[in-house]
């Protein structure tokens, strides 16, 4: 476990509550509700039995095949979606291959800069609707519920592609020449980004470390907490400064 940053109590007042809230948000690893059980008696998969899911992989990893070279061209990117768009139709609660699809989709964006570019609206709307639907399937029905390691992956990978989405949404909510799709407008910048941070989080929770620092970058009451901090840390210097603490 991660060491959580050192709070000073000799200029503030925190209680143990405030303290304790302090370390999970600049250590998450510390929660008790981070942790996640892995399970190898867990279905593999909500709602695909075992039997099956090596065939659904297999047909997954050939329409995804052309994707694998540095830059795909725009033909084999379109080959794959058509493809994973027919397992899909086939298999609707496969959620894999909605993951993989929006990812897909996203690679026909070449530019990062032009993720929010209007012409790109209706792309960025099918990937985050494809990433909905990934999360709805492979969520487990409860919080305590174990998952298989295939499970968390998928989770992880999902929760966090859509939180780097809104976390471009609120960047670009300002920038002249960009705007949001139809189901963003609306959401101020300070939204998205805290869409953007309880993705984050559970992209962490499930096991992606990026995810689980760009969590805490992007959580608001982290960043609240962290000037307190940096206050106190500050007023603590001056004290010592001036011979106060002894």
């Amino acid at each position: 476990m991660a060491t959580g940053t050192t709070i000073p109590t000799q200029t503030t007042s925190l209680t143990s509550n405030d303290a304790a809230v302090l370390s999970a948000l600049f250590d998450p690893e510390s929660s008790p509700s981070s942790s996640i059980s892995i399970s190898n008696t867990a279905p593999r998969l909500p709602h695909i039995p075992n039997a099956i899911l090596p065939h659904l992989q297999q047909r997954e990893i050939s329409a995804i095949q052309p994707l694998n070279t540095e830059s795909p061209p725009q033909p084999s990117i379109e080959s794959s979606i058509s493809d994973l768009s027919v397992l899909i139709n086939e298999y609707p609660k496969y959620a894999p291959a909605y993951l993989n699809r929006a990812q897909a989709t996203r690679l026909l964006i070449r530019e990062e800069t032009d993720l929010f570019h209007p012409r790109n609206n209706d792309l960025i709307s099918r990937a985050l609707s494809d990433l909905e639907k990934a999360i709805s399937l492979a969520s487990p029905s409860s919080p305590t519920e174990p998952l298989s390691d295939l499970q968390a992956s998928l989770l992880a990978k999902a929760h966090t592609h859509r939180g780097y989405l809104f976390l471009k949404a609120s960047q670009a909510a300002h920038q002249a020449g960009l705007s949001l799709t139809t189901d963003l407008a609306g959401l101020s910048a300070e939204e998205l980004e805290e869409m953007a941070s309880k993705d984050f989080s559970l992209g962490g929770k499930y096991g992606n470390k990026t995810a689980r620092e760009m969590s805490i970058k992007t959580n608001p009451y982290a960043k609240m907490c962290g000037a307190i901090v940096k206050e106190a840390m500050r007023k603590e210097r001056e004290d010592y400064a001036r011979g106060l603490i002894q």
